[in-house]
């Protein structure tokens, strides 16, 4: 079993804006992030899951949009199809999380089964996708690649959207409205927090 510990010393045996890089990296802050939800209470618990919850949106999108494609070729449609499908699945549940009372024991349950296959599903990308990814490209592809997942990133929606999730091409015609009316749904939702 991997550990953020693991994910950060491969990423750092990687070049500076490789793709795979900056997936083991973001891979660590999501295992980090949950360490730090069943950590906390109350507010501080809504804060951290919040940050999950943005960092999981858009790496996901991120990855849908920019690395499944290269995937499907370098480790077979399957392989991307099985990845997509795993997304999809977490990112209903994301969004039945996001509506819960991050106090209560049903969250609590549901966070763990979400957590165990969040999990699951990193690992079989750094096991079963990103060595084929690595492999059938060339550094100049991979640092490529690693800087369009990083624009998508920030155009990438903050909010789970389940009838997008598992399709590159819905992301791609969706991803951009529904990251601007999260991203103001995110500024109203702040502002009106800081100004109570």
């Amino acid at each position: 079993m991997s550990s953020a510990t693991t994910e950060r010393e491969e990423a750092a045996r990687l070049p500076e804006g490789d793709v795979v890089r900056v997936l083991l990296e973001q891979h660590a802050q999501i295992r980090d992030l949950f360490d730090r939800v069943n950590s906390s209470q109350g507010e501080q618990k809504k804060q951290k899951f919040d940050e999950l919850r943005v960092l999981l949106a858009v790496h996901e999108t991120a990855e849908e949009m920019i690395l499944r494609p290269t995937a499907k070729k370098t480790a077979g449609e399957a392989e991307a199809e099985a990845r997509n499908h795993e997304e999809e699945e977490a990112t209903k549940v994301l969004a039945e999380l996001e509506k819960m009372d991050v106090s209560s024991a049903e969250f609590d349950a549901k966070f763990a089964a979400f957590e165990r296959s969040v999990i699951d599903h990193a690992e079989h990308e750094e096991r079963e996708e990103f060595p084929p990814v690595r492999q059938g490209c060339d550094e100049d592809q991979l640092k490529r690649m690693g800087s369009r997942l990083q624009t998508a990133e920030k155009m990438a929606p903050t909010h789970p959207h389940p009838t997008a999730a598992g399709s590159p091409a819905a992301q791609w015609m969706t991803g951009p409205f529904a990251s601007m009316v999260d991203r103001v749904k995110d500024a109203i939702t702040t502002g009106s927090a800081g100004g109570r």
